[in-house]
């Protein structure tokens, strides 16, 4: 291939991997974070990847996005192959399509919650007003509107939580990659952001998103359950993607 695209068998395909690998040197011992996974993302798809603590989760999306090098085995993000992108190639794309929810939430310390939620509209060439207009929907949308002017360091935890959504969506990505998102929240502002998530997945986004929340999950439509590195099972949960309103029961809770 004389660029950076994914096979013929899978294109039209947000995300794709084949014998996807990562091995963790530590202590002279080789562990095997993740063992040979094949995946397949359609555009619009919702997915949740769950599994117990150690499975592989957080790096299967830190690989996904690029942040990290994979052992072996390729990576294709929106058909580029991301082993023959240079890192700054990488940020680009990311800047331009992806939005990602650390579960540590990386918020820029010395700027408002307002800057770090325009802050990715205008790297992504949004002008200030539209950038301005985004940020007050997300903020509202996660009931922190009359949090704009605040440092992040002046937030519960919960709160950076929905700041660091906010923040991935800004610049209206066509991809997200979310870990934990509701990991922090009490089931009120849970709510919150599954309707959010709902909200734009309907409107056409791609979501993949961590959790060890079944309710969350359950709005996925497929789920996807990681054990020692490996996918053990892969069930689409919902008979037509995209093609309903997902809030279902968890909503009524």
């Amino acid at each position: 291939m004389s660029r950076a695209e994914a096979p013929d068998e899978a294109s039209g395909a947000m995300i794709r991997t084949k014998d996807l690998r990562k091995v963790h040197h530590a202590d002279g011992t080789d562990v095997h974070a993740i063992r040979g996974i094949d995946l397949v993302v359609r555009p619009g798809e919702f997915v949740a990847i769950m599994g117990p603590s150690g499975s592989g989760k957080s790096t299967v999306l830190h690989l996904l996005a690029g942040l990290v090098p994979a052992t072996s085995g390729e990576i294709w993000l929106r058909g580029n192959r991301l082993s023959e992108l240079s890192e700054a190639d990488r940020a680009v794309l990311r800047r331009r399509h992806v939005g990602v929810v650390f579960q540590f939430f990386n918020l820029i310390s010395n700027m408002t919650v307002a800057d770090n939620v325009e802050l990715p509209a205008l790297l992504a060439g949004a002008g200030p007003k539209q950038a301005r207009k985004r940020r007050e929907y997300l903020l509202d949308e996660l009931g922190l509107s009359d949090r704009a002017d605040t440092s992040p360091a002046r937030l519960s935890g919960g709160q950076q939580q929905r700041v660091a959504m906010a923040r991935a969506l800004a610049n209206e990505p066509s991809l997200l990659l979310a870990d934990e998102p509701t990991g922090n929240l009490d089931s009120t502002n849970t709510r919150d952001v599954v309707r959010l998530l709902e909200s734009v997945h309907d409107q056409g986004q791609t979501i993949l998103l961590v959790t060890h929340d079944a309710r969350v999950a359950s709005s996925a439509d497929r789920v996807i359950s990681l054990f020692d590195g490996m996918i053990v099972d892969d069930a689409d949960v919902r008979p037509a993607y995209g093609a309903q309103n997902a809030l279902g029961s968890f909503l009524d809770l």
